[in-house]
């Protein structure tokens, strides 16, 4: 396969309402969308790079630099047998995964087009439909928290993911828990604890919570193991997990029973896949985290979602959740806390051209 033609848009994208973790918050996301042509068709990606350095060094200005300046004129025009190997004239590039993985995910969308199958069915997927979280902010009042919960879970989501950080912790989710004594609840530390904090972390042991995730800094695997040897409540790895070779030593030093498969923070789906079987083969579930994606992005964690060892919901929230309106349709719609996984060749959805071009505030292209 041969990727004739590929054009970089960036769009701005407002939240219907601010999203606030740890580290900062969002009331717009700048998104960078990728449309590649081949001679079977054409396909849309989306790079999840944020826009500060809080979760990842990657933003939509390193992204832009990477994919205009380094990988997509080494790729464009070039024959790649597999999707996995469409990168390999860039493999020189050292880090910057969101960027690369937008091109090899893209590659895998021209792939199932090309074959005339749904990317969940190229990947190996089994779930026709998979259950259904969502992530809440931290919000400036215990009680807008609450009413917040409550909406959630009255929509049927299937998990609630409350944002943790010092000071907005254990009493928080423990008012939550009160209110919700059977409520599907975890908690995302988003890096903001230490060792130092173990006392504390240990309070969240009788909140009966799912998982508490990245508790500690993203890049110390041997403190995680450190805590998890003293938590009932499992740990949930998510910035930790850069690639398979993290996996593997996450899983031999016992730093959590848990992994978020984020495919963008682990470049694309040939290492999330070699992550998902790592933690197959060990009885180690896993989910699919959410980057704030357009609908786009939201159709490539679907697919990515159907793999047989996601046991657990994964924040893949219908539109509406984030967005008044999409960029694709149909739109996403969760029933009774599920989603069903797009089933049409390619990624399942149409990108609403007419609404990006709108919202598009910058574009580069480039033919082979």
């Amino acid at each position: 396969m041969k990727i004739r033609e590929v054009e970089l848009m960036e769009v701005h994208l407002r939240l219907k309402e601010k999203f606030e973790i740890s580290t900062g918050g969002w009331d717009e996301r700048r998104i960078i969308l990728l449309r590649f042509e081949s001679e079977d068709g054409e396909i849309w990606s989306e790079c999840v790079a944020a826009e500060a350095p809080n979760y990842s060094y990657e933003t939509p200005e390193t992204a832009w630099h990477i994919l205009t300046d380094y990988v997509l004129p080494s790729v464009v025009g070039v024959e790649f047998a597999t999707p996995a190997s469409v990168l390999k004239p860039a493999s020189w590039i050292r880090g910057h995964p969101m960027a690369l993985a937008a091109v090899e995910m893209g590659a895998w969308g021209l792939e199932a087009v090309k074959k005339g199958v749904s990317l969940a069915t190229l990947l190996g997927g089994t779930q026709e439909e998979v259950p259904v979280g969502v992530s809440v902010g931290l919000k400036g009042t215990d009680r807008e928290l609450l009413d917040q919960v409550e909406e959630r879970l009255s929509q049927g989501y299937r998990k609630i993911k409350l944002k943790i950080k010092p000071g907005r912790d254990v009493e928080m989710v423990g008012k939550v828990r009160e209110a919700h004594p059977d409520a599907p609840l975890m908690a995302d530390a988003n890096s903001s604890y230490t060792l130092d904090d173990v006392p504390l972390l240990k309070e969240l042991d009788g909140l009966d919570l799912m998982m508490v995730e990245q508790p500690l800094a993203y890049h110390d695997l041997r403190e995680h193991a450190i805590l998890q040897a003293q938590l009932k409540t499992p740990v949930c790895l998510d910035e930790s997990i850069r690639g398979p070779g993290d996996a593997r030593l996450a899983l031999d030093l016992g730093s959590g029973r848990i992994i978020n498969i984020k495919p963008g923070r682990v470049g694309g789906f040939s290492s999330s896949r070699k992550i998902h079987d790592l933690c197959a083969e060990s009885h180690v579930p896993v989910w699919c985290g959410g980057m704030l994606e357009s609908g786009v992005g939201r159709a490539y964690n679907l697919a990515l979602a159907s793999l047989p060892n996601f046991l657990l919901p994964g924040d893949i929230s219908e539109s509406r959740r984030y967005w008044a309106e999409d960029i694709v349709e149909p739109e996403f719609v969760m029933k009774d806390g599920m989603m069903p996984v797009p089933g049409g060749p390619g990624i399942g959805v149409a990108v609403r051209r007419d609404r990006v071009e709108k919202l598009t505030a910058r574009r580069w292209s480039r033919k082979g």
